[in-house]
């Protein structure tokens, strides 16, 4: 269970991390253009960068607590945020006409979920 949710984590750290890197640094234009980037015609370009901030946040909120021994109970708590991030990417998605990203927030959805339930129950980071 342990190695599961740390894969679980790892791979959600690193959704985060790319989805964090692309709405920090690339230009909102061009995320516009993109596959699925239509959400951003409507979002301003603080609010966008905003997010991918908090998605970087989020990548080394479900990874380095638990290797550093500081705090781990940031990882359940990044992974509730993870949560409840994927339902306003939903919402967003759904209004935008974008409903084939929907299952794929989802996916991601139900990944943190598990990382949260099995943090805060059978696999606490406690010594």
């Amino acid at each position: 269970m342990n190695l599961a949710l740390w894969i679980a984590a790892g791979l959600l750290a690193a959704v985060a991390l790319a989805g964090g890197i692309t709405k920090t640094f690339v230009p909102k234009e061009k995320l516009a253009a993109a596959n699925g980037g239509g959400w951003t015609d409507g979002a301003s370009v603080g609010f966008v960068k905003t997010l991918g901030v908090l998605e970087l946040l989020a990548a080394v909120g479900l990874i380095l607590p638990a290797v550093l021994d500081i705090a781990p109970v940031l990882v359940p708590v990044t992974a509730i945020c993870w949560v409840l991030l994927m339902v306003g990417a939903m919402i967003t998605h759904l209004r935008h006409g974008e409903a084939k990203f929907i299952g794929l927030n989802l996916l991601y959805l139900a990944v943190a979920a598990f990382v949260a339930w099995g943090r805060l129950g059978p696999e606490p980071f406690t010594g």
